[in-house]
């Protein structure tokens, strides 16, 4: 296949003036002024038309901001999520920022089959179904959508899904001990509704998480998807390419994906692996 070398020097010009936009941005602080597009131009010797492309993909990034009338200004800092390896399998650190949370809704209703499916249950069994917003600092981050076999959970309350670890709500007034969790991660958009939650633009992308997790005795015992603004949310992953003389224990925190503290007592649950979840909520 030939390659137009025109187009080729098109994505070159653009991948440079996006390079020089992040130099600008990594020694500013979220919320600062990059210079004005006119400035830019002359600075770098592009055409309009090229840098407005540069902006836009870091504006697309989460990277800038642009205010109509203002200008274009530093985006607030991402929350970044870490996954390392450790024990087999990945341990996650603690994600940054003050997590809180707000139940939107909490009901008792038949699983369904695609719920029914997940959780080995029949589409007739009850579940407590959960609704709640996830914040950061005050800052809507991510919503989560839970499903737990209502005959675990009968009491299950308001203020457990608000305050404090709710895998030692399950523990102590419950009878439940979390065991693993299998999660995926892919790509999707929010909803009008979802985008008015997370104060997004409708049709923003976001990442969907889709977890089951089950007891110490493999009995599934919780199916959440959340959606988590992928504007504000990052995940790093460190690959090990050697193993370490002497292991080093993984952080207790935020799984991703898992609200900060809602960990088994043993410390975080353990991520495998497998393949992608359809988005079929």
């Amino acid at each position: 296949m030939e390659i137009d070398p025109a187009a080729s020097g098109a994505v070159l010009k653009r991948e440079r003036v996006r390079d020089a936009i992040l130099e600008l941005i990594e020694v500013r602080r979220p919320g600062d002024a990059i210079p004005s597009e006119r400035s830019l131009c002359a600075r770098l010797g592009v055409s309009r038309p090229t840098l407005r492309a540069a902006v836009d993909e870091l504006v697309v990034a989460g990277l800038l901001v642009r205010e109509h009338g203002r200008g274009m200004f530093v985006a607030a800092e991402k929350i970044t999520q870490e996954l390392v390896p450790g024990r087999g399998s990945f341990a996650v650190p603690r994600a940054g920022g003050v997590w809180t949370s707000r139940v939107l809704e909490l009901r008792t209703l038949p699983a369904g089959a695609r719920v029914g499916r997940r959780l080995r249950l029949s589409p007739a069994a009850r579940i407590r179904y959960v609704a709640r917003l996830r914040l950061v600092d005050g800052s809507p981050m991510a919503i989560e959508y839970l499903h737990v076999p209502a005959d675990l959970v009968p009491e299950l309350t308001r203020e457990e899904l608000e305050q404090g670890d709710l895998y030692e709500h399950f523990r102590d007034r419950h009878g439940v001990r979390v065991g693993e969790a299998v999660q995926s991660i892919e790509p999707t958009v929010v909803t009008r509704a979802e985008a008015d939650l997370l104060e997004v633009p409708e049709l923003s992308p976001a990442l969907l998480f889709e977890r089951l997790t089950t007891d110490t005795g493999d009995r599934p015992v919780e199916y959440v998807h959340s959606l988590y603004r992928e504007d504000r949310y990052r995940i790093v992953s460190r690959l090990a390419l050697a193993p370490r003389t002497v292991p080093a224990p993984p952080p207790a925190g935020h799984h991703p994906g898992i609200p900060p503290g809602d960990f088994p007592p043993g410390g975080p649950v353990a991520l495998s692996t497998r393949g992608v979840v359809q988005n079929d909520r």
